[in-house]
This record gives C-alpha cells, sequence and structure tokens, in this order.
C-alpha cells in the first residue's frame, strides 16, 4: 500500500472516529495506536511512546496551567465587572457606544486569558443582559459579543499560540507579537463596522439616557481605573519577558501570581473564589495534556510513514499547486473541521501535516500561525456547527434563538475574511512587530 493511501485512511479514520462522538483525545490516540501496531507490529508501539516522553520534558508546558489560573481568577473575582463598569460611563453617550464598548472588554478579557470560552461567559453573563435592557438591537449585540469573544485566540497571552509554539517548534514571544496588530486590526474593524451601523440606524444601538450619563469626574476616574489594572498585569508579565530578562515559564507564573495578588487586594480572593479557579485550571489543563498527547503520538506514526513527504509530492509534482493556492486550501480545511471541533483539536489534528508542508513551501511559520489562529477564529462562527453558536445558544436568554444567532454572525465572518485576507496579502502586518522588537 502506498504512503499515500496509508497516510489517508489514517486521517479518514481519525475523523471518522470524530463524528461517532468519541472524545477527541481517545479518536486520535486510537487510530495513532493502531496504525503503529499494524504498521510495524508490537515495535511500533515505541514511536508514540517516545514522542509522548516529549511531552513530559517539554518546560514550557508549564505556563498553561499558569496563564489559565490567571484568566479564572480574574474572572471569577469580578474584575471582568469593574471593566464593563468602566465602558458603559465612558461610552454610554455615544450611539452603539455599549457595543463598541464591549468590543474593548473583549479585548481587554483576552490580554487577561487567552482562551475564546472565557470571553464568551462573561459577554454572555455581563454585557449580553446590560445591551438588551437597553434597547440594543439583539441580532447586533449577539454577533458583537461572538465576535469579540473569538479575540481571545489571537491577543497576546494567547493559549492557542502557545501551543502552536509547541507543536511548530517556534519562539511563542514571536508569535505572541505577531498577534497583536492583526488582533487590535480586528477589533478596530469590528468597532467601525459598529459605529458607521448605528449611526445609520440610531435604532440599533441608542446612546444612554441622559440621566445615566450625571457621573461625576471622581467616579468616572475611579472606574477607570479598573481598566488600568488588566493592562498593569499584562505589561508585568510580558515586558520582562520580551526583554528576555526572564523565560517564558516565569513570565506566566508572575502573571498568575499579579492577579491572584490584584485580587487579594481588592478583597475578592474568597475560598470559593480559589477553589473554583483551581479547579476549572486543574480540567482545562488536564484536557489539553491528553490531547496533546495523543496527537504527538497520532504525529509521530503519520511521520514516520513519510506521509508529508508524500502529500508534498501529491499536491506540487502531481496535482500541480502553487504554493498559494496549497495555503488556501489548508485555510479552507481549517473551516470546514471548525464546524464540529475545537481550536486545539484542530491544531493537533492537522499539525503534524501542515506545519512541515507550509515549512517545505517555504512560508514563515510564525506568519502562519497567525493565519490559522484567525482562520479558527472565522470556523469558530460558522454554521452549521460553529463552536462559538453553541456556546453563544446555551447562554443567551430565551428571547435569543438559534436563527438570531446564526444571522447575528455574518457581518462579522465578512470583517474575519477581509482581515485574514490583509494579513496574506501583507505579512508585515503580522511580522512588523516581532521583527521590530526581536531585530533590536
Amino acid at each position: 500500500m502506498s504512503h499515500e493511501m496509508i497516510a489517508l485512511l489514517m486521517f479518514s479514520g481519525m475523523m471518522l472516529m470524530l463524528f461517532t462522538g468519541q472524545r477527541v483525545f481517545g479518536a486520535i490516540g486510537f487510530i495513532g495506536a493502531i496504525a503503529g501496531l499494524l504498521l510495524w507490529g508490537t515495535g511500533g508501539v515505541d514511536v508514540p511512546f517516545s514522542a509522548a516522553m516529549k511531552l513530559m520534558k517539554w518546560y514550557p508546558m508549564l505556563t498553561l496551567p499558569m496563564f489559565i489560573f490567571m484568566g479564572y481568577v480574574l474572572s471569577e473575582s469580578k474584575i471582568a465587572d469593574d471593566l464593563y463598569k468602566m465602558f458603559h460611563v465612558w461610552m454610554g453617550p455615544v450611539r452603539g457606544g455599549l457595543a463598541i464598548g464591549t468590543i474593548g472588554l473583549m479585548v481587554l478579557i483576552s490580554a487577561m486569558n487567552g482562551l475564546s470560552v472565557a470571553g464568551m461567559a462573561i459577554g454572555a453573563t455581563i454585557a449580553l443582559p446590560e445591551l438588551l435592557k437597553r434597547n440594543y438591537d439583539k441580532i447586533m449585540v449577539t454577533g458583537v459579543i461572538q465576535a469579540g469573544s473569538s479575540l481571545g485566540i489571537l491577543v497576546p497571552p494567547s493559549v492557542v499560540l502557545v501551543l502552536y509554539a509547541m507543536i511548530a517548534r517556534q519562539p511563542v514571544g514571536q508569535l505572541w507579537l505577531a498577534g497583536v496588530v492583526p488582533g487590535l486590526m480586528m477589533a478596530a474593524l469590528f468597532i467601525i463596522y459598529i459605529y458607521i451601523r448605528c449611526r445609520i440606524n440610531p435604532s440599533l444601538g441608542p446612546a444612554l439616557p441622559e440621566e445615566e450619563r450625571q457621573v461625576s469626574r471622581a467616579e468616572k476616574l475611579r472606574l477607570l481605573r479598573a481598566g488600568i489594572l488588566p493592562l498593569v498585569i499584562f505589561a508585568t508579565m510580558m515586558v520582562p519577558f520580551v526583554n528576555g530578562w526572564t523565560s517564558l515559564v516565569e513570565s506566566s507564573a508572575i502573571g498568575a501570581m499579579a492577579a491572584f495578588v490584584a485580587a487579594v487586594l481588592k478583597g475578592r480572593m474568597t475560598k470559593e473564589v480559589f477553589e473554583t479557579s483551581v479547579r476549572q485550571t486543574l480540567g482545562i489543563s488536564c484536557m489539553f495534556m491528553f490531547i496533546i498527547l495523543a496527537a504527538l503520538g497520532f504525529g509521530a506514526i503519520f511521520d514516520g510513514l513519510g506521509a508529508v513527504r508524500a502529500i508534498e509530492n501529491l499536491f506540487t509534482e502531481q496535482m500541480h499547486l502553487s504554493p498559494w493556492m496549497i495555503l488556501i486550501l489548508m485555510q479552507l480545511s481549517f473551516i470546514v473541521m471548525g464546524t464540529f471541533l475545537d481550536d486545539t483539536a484542530m491544531l493537533v489534528i492537522v499539525a503534524p501535516l501542515y506545519v512541515p508542508l507550509v515549512d517545505a513551501l517555504g512560508f514563515d511559520l510564525i506568519w502562519y500561525g497567525v493565519l490559522y489562529t484567525i482562520t479558527t477564529q472565522i470556523a469558530y462562527m460558522t454554521p452549521p456547527f460553529g463552536y462559538n453558536l453553541f456556546l453563544m445558544r446555551a447562554m443567551a436568554p430565551p428571547e435569543i434563538g438559534l436563527r438570531d444567532i446564526y444571522r447575528s454572525i455574518i457581518p462579522f465572518v465578512f470583517l474575519m475574511v477581509l482581515a485574514l485576507s490583509l494579513v496574506m496579502v501583507f505579512p508585515s502586518i503580522a511580522m512588523w512587530l516581532p521583527e521590530l522588537v526581536y531585530g533590536n
């Protein structure tokens, strides 16, 4: 049997297992183990085993629980509530101002957490009821929260970019910096769209009533400090790392400790908050570990076949596709897989195939990491089974139906596709900041 056929059987077998509803790590690991036994007998077990040992030696894996703990502490201690009050007061007088403020809230939450699920939970529980109570259009604001929460996997400290860095063997610091400008550009596109649409049709996002605007300057300044706190925590963590004073793991520990101290100083670090944060951190971290463990075993078998070289030959020599055509097909495959998988599963499933192929085609792996992340954001929001669509359905109030949720994401998906196209055509959008920092 040819290498191409074996690779196709492995990949299709894994996808079939996932469609049956099996856990992601079980589906990936099972196919990898069966393929190893069939190809090399009992000796094939050593291949995924040695790959799994790499996971135990990956010192940067310690960053995952640190970042996740930091995000949950800030979320459970209600520091995110203070952020929303700040945007409520400062942006309320503008038409569509609360929706614009929600995008700003999502950017700051992303800088505190790095997971889109946390942004969705905070947006749906804090921002959405307030927006609906103030007669904002339910379809528009539903799209705002879904689009804003997707920024969590692009704006540093993105947990997804940390995982990509480990699998692609690329520097985390450069990937984080590469995600800054595209992430802020995407947030700016969302804000411009909301502002223009609410200027054209004020009923979609009315300004706050006059009585709610009567807030003293001292109160406004007090609330402004709530927005500075996440930036201080972010700077405390990132500045030493970017300057080379600390390692990635040390910086993640600084960030977790800074968030913990902030919650203590505000008097919000109760036993319940601490216990919930630790339990959630343990659950999410173990999920990531099992998925990566299975993916490394699968990837070792897949790469041991020479499947990557065979597929590269298929695309370039037999099908005569250009590198850019292959890259676009890869992005389309992410969108298809995103209809039923989350970002982590997508990454660990295709990384053994795509990362070496992208490198062989001559593309920059830092730049590709940003493309992957933006495409994942689009996949999260595209029907029929976009991950964010069902998260929103689970968290939204009864008056927002599934049809409203599907309609709400249409303009924001177009804006994301525009952002992806800009980064593809102008790679310097992503590469300018890491080249500036690390070039100096």
